[in-house]
């Protein structure tokens, strides 16, 4: 009896631990660097969704305090598209394909690196935060956005992406 006893509370904990491990992992977006992207989309083609942000983006940082935090936006991220985050600012040189990246302005003001210089630049426009481009499983742009969006705006572009 004390062996049943002692399986049946194994088990029991086993399930308590893996529920807890699993809602954990589920609570946030899966992001992942370019470098892994580009590994991810040779092994299992997916759509793409890249947030570009600055740690002084007030409306960046708004975004990850609401729209990345929102159940419905994590679970359409991290179920349908591999979902990168870059600081535009960063000094790390990116290798993403047979192709090495770098902030050429590292040392000057507004240092925006070279990988949403050329991913998130419009036209006629300068570069603004937050940026966000959504790329189809070939890694071609589908929708770039320029603003602010709340969980539900953001779940609906998402949703509209073929």
């Amino acid at each position: 009896m004390k062996k049943k006893l002692t399986i049946w509370m194994f088990v029991c904990l086993f399930h308590v631990v893996s529920s807890i491990t699993y809602a954990q992992a589920n609570n946030a977006i899966q992001w992942i660097s370019f470098e892994q992207l580009h590994d991810s989309l040779k092994v299992h083609p997916k759509k793409v969704f890249i947030d570009f942000y600055a740690d002084w983006c007030a409306p960046c940082l708004k975004m990850d305090e609401i729209a990345f935090k929102d159940p419905k936006v994590i679970q359409k991220l991290n179920n349908d598209y591999y979902a990168v985050k870059m600081n535009v600012e960063t000094t790390d040189t990116i290798v993403f394909g047979q192709q090495s990246f770098i902030n050429k302005r590292a040392n000057k003001r507004n240092p925006v690196h070279e990988i949403p210089l050329l991913l998130a630049s419009r036209k006629d426009a300068p570069f603004t935060l937050p940026a966000m481009v959504l790329m189809d499983s070939k890694f071609n742009a589908q929708a770039r956005y320029f603003q602010y969006l709340d969980a539900e705006q953001l779940l609906a572009i998402l949703e509209k992406m073929p």
